[in-house]
């Protein structure tokens, strides 16, 4: 007789739980906890929302310092083309007026000459390249610098 008087008050139990549905909780949350988890989801969504926009500004940033800096590499390889050509040429005359030399006095002083014209060059060519990198590398890094500044002001 337990058992019938178990499943009577089990199937009693099942019944008001039916007629209850799924809107009643299991346990009841205070309201002002309940206000406080809303006010933290939003929040959170919002600064989300906030660190997507930033991401995708830093991302463009990137993406144009990498053009610039793509530039900056283009025009220190037109420079260092150059230079070779210059150098080259230089090269070429050095022996045709090598090679119109009669005396071995001639040879030493051509020699003597074009060292240092060739050191001089290099020297000026080093100064130009370095320059250019410089110039390059503060193209490519101060919009980045001024540009994450910005948007990690921005972030939450």
């Amino acid at each position: 007789m337990k058992v019938e008087a178990n499943t009577k008050t089990s199937k009693a139990k099942v019944a008001a739980d039916e007629t209850r549905g799924f809107d009643m909780p299991l346990f009841t949350v205070p309201e002002n906890f309940r206000e406080i988890a809303e006010q933290g989801v939003v929040r959170a969504r919002d600064n989300c929302e906030k660190m997507k926009t930033a991401s995708e500004e830093i991302v463009g940033i990137l993406r144009e310092s990498c053009s610039t800096n793509a530039r900056g590499v283009a025009d220190y390889s037109t420079k260092v083309v150059e230079i070779l050509g210059v150098n080259t040429n230089a090269a070429i005359d050095f022996l045709t007026d090598l090679m119109a030399t009669k005396s071995l006095s001639d040879i030493m002083q051509l020699s003597a000459t074009q060292g240092r014209k060739n050191f001089e060059a290099a020297s000026a060519q080093n100064r130009e390249l370095w320059e250019l990198a410089q110039k390059v590398a503060t193209a490519t890094a101060e919009p980045i610098k001024q540009s994450f500044t910005r948007v990690l002001q921005k972030a939450p």
